[in-house]
């Protein structure tokens, strides 16, 4: 192969990204030199935190640059190799996704077991929101056995994956938050002991309901309503993960909620901000609990399949809508 198609940045949206925020360009497939490879890409990853790198300003990673390929986790196999440590053949996993052929230093990449789980699990399961559950369930909540855990937009990558965690580490009673009534369904069946719909009404009304003794632990992805009725749930000393808020990510003014958060002092909560690139000192442990518990087939994760790099922008739009089951993925 000699052409190579990448999704740029066409424009920076402002509220709502649309298809012509994006553009399909064709390159050549780059050759590696010294220490570099070539990834043919598998599979690769759309991530709501992308939204916001969309926007030019001041983050805790830099923001896309405008005419140039975007950028996000990817899976794949080497093609063309000029560094000893990684062959042709070796599937690895890196942060260049966003288009077909990706050319970087070996040193950026990681070399990955296919015979472990499916490629694809690295990008969820096995990759990063796996560990943001496991991270921010564990160490950021600190949460305890015996306690009562609420999560937002658990139908999705990291919170269907923080609710099962926290039932296998023994919580008491695991509530989840979703935007249908298949995905309600779905939490059931993962083994939630209650869900929701919040489409259905307002959402402190449903959590005071699923969870009348109160909440020890919220683990947030969704911020704004759900952030409020949380704190108003919550315990004395309760903590809350704060993962994302996905909720006001293409808002265009300031949100209207939590407008309670006065109840952090009387109640002596903690409202924790995290990311997971500061928990890599937990993969080794992550990564023994999550393959047993995938080999006992205790755990379950889901994805939702894209084909084609030309549909990349419509995966990612559709992640933002809700449209997506567990993780949002495209097969390149």
């Amino acid at each position: 192969m000699t052409s190579n198609r990448e999704i740029h940045l066409a424009s920076r949206p402002e509220g709502w990204p649309t298809e012509d925020t994006f553009r399909l360009v064709e390159t050549d497939v780059p050759t590696p030199g010294p220490g570099q490879i070539v990834v043919r890409n598998q599979f690769m990853s759309v991530d709501p935190y992308m939204r916001g790198r969309m926007n030019d300003v001041k983050s805790y990673v830099p923001p896309y640059a405008l005419d140039a390929p975007l950028d996000g986790a990817a899976i794949g196999e080497v093609v063309a190799s000029e560094s000893a440590d990684l062959a042709v053949g070796d599937t690895v996993l890196h942060g260049l996704g966003w288009r077909e052929y990706a050319l970087l230093d070996a040193s950026s990449a990681r070399r990955v077991d296919p015979t472990l789980a499916p490629a694809s699990a690295y990008l969820s399961v096995l990759g990063m929101p796996g560990l943001t559950a496991y991270a921010g369930l564990l160490e950021v909540a600190a949460m305890k056995p015996g306690e009562t855990v609420f999560v937002s937009a658990a139908a999705g990558s990291v919170g269907s994956l923080v609710g099962q965690i926290a039932k296998l580490k023994g919580a008491g009673r695991v509530i989840g938050s979703a935007g249908s009534a298949a995905k309600v369904e779905r939490l059931r069946a993962l083994g939630f002991d209650a869900a929701f719909d919040y489409h259905d009404g307002p959402v402190r009304d449903s959590l005071r309901a699923a969870a009348p003794d109160g909440v020890d632990v919220y683990f947030d992805n969704v911020g704004g309503d759900h952030l409020e009725a949380a704190i108003s749930a919550m315990n004395l000393h309760g903590r809350a993960a704060i993962c994302g808020m996905i909720a006001q990510y293409n808002d265009t003014e300031p949100p209207a909620a939590p407008r309670n958060l006065s109840l952090v002092i009387g109640k002596r909560l903690t409202l924790r901000g995290f990311l997971v690139n500061d928990h890599n000192h937990l993969r080794k442990a992550f990564v023994n609990d999550v393959a047993g518990w995938l080999r006992e087939g205790t755990l379950s994760y889901d994805e939702t399949v894209v084909d084609g790099i030309e549909n990349a922008p419509a995966a990612f739009l559709g992640l933002l809508r809700g449209e997506n089951l567990g993780k949002m993925l495209v097969r390149v």
